[in-house]
């Protein structure tokens, strides 16, 4: 049965010529992956355009994949790549909108109690707090808390090593912390 199969294998399968293996891989990933991209860019349209480009990316790539790493670590490096040359052609990562906590407020919630109001609010601030920090940082923590990645494997996908890895993610609690408690 395909769908309990490990990502390697469908992908493997899938370079074979398997179309079911792509669309078991795309069914596990394509949440994850594209809140990633969309807590990256912040634009909707954008992080569409960029997350088909990934999976584009994967399609082209089928018949050369080998098992070198795990296929969440291949597929989050093909991510970070579309990334930095996304931010390259843009020649900068643009600021929140002015207006992003007023439209934040506006948003309707269908639970109306305080807690939730609270929850929200947390969320929000927590959410403000990861966009203040540096890109690499953001991405390192990303990685870690929503993918549940390895330092190995975060260091795999952004290029760099496990120390630098574990640094950014000091850092960027270390500010999260302050931003949060100030």
């Amino acid at each position: 049965m395909q769908a309990e199969q490990p990502d390697e294998e469908l992908m493997l399968a899938y370079g074979a010529g398997d179309a079911g293996a792509f669309e078991v891989l795309y069914s596990r990933h394509r949440g994850p992956l594209f809140r990633f991209m969309l807590r990256q860019v912040r634009e909707h349209g954008t992080a569409e355009e960029l997350y088909q480009d990934v999976w584009q990316k994967v399609i082209v790539a089928r018949e050369r994949y080998r098992v070198e790493a795990k296929f969440t670590t291949w597929l989050y490096q093909i991510a970070h790549n579309r990334l930095t040359d996304h931010w390259r052609a843009q020649s900068h990562r643009p600021p929140a909108p002015e207006d992003a906590v007023e439209r934040a407020e506006r948003e309707p919630d269908p639970q109306t109690p305080e807690r939730q109001l609270s929850t929200f609010q947390e969320r929000r601030r927590l959410q403000l707090a990861l966009e203040e920090l540096p890109a690499d940082q953001r991405e390192a923590v990303m990685l870690r808390l929503e993918q549940e990645l390895s330092l190995e494997e975060i260091g795999e996908i952004t290029g760099v090593g496990r120390e630098t890895v574990k640094s950014r993610l000091r850092y960027a609690l270390d500010k999260l912390r302050q931003r949060l408690n100030s």
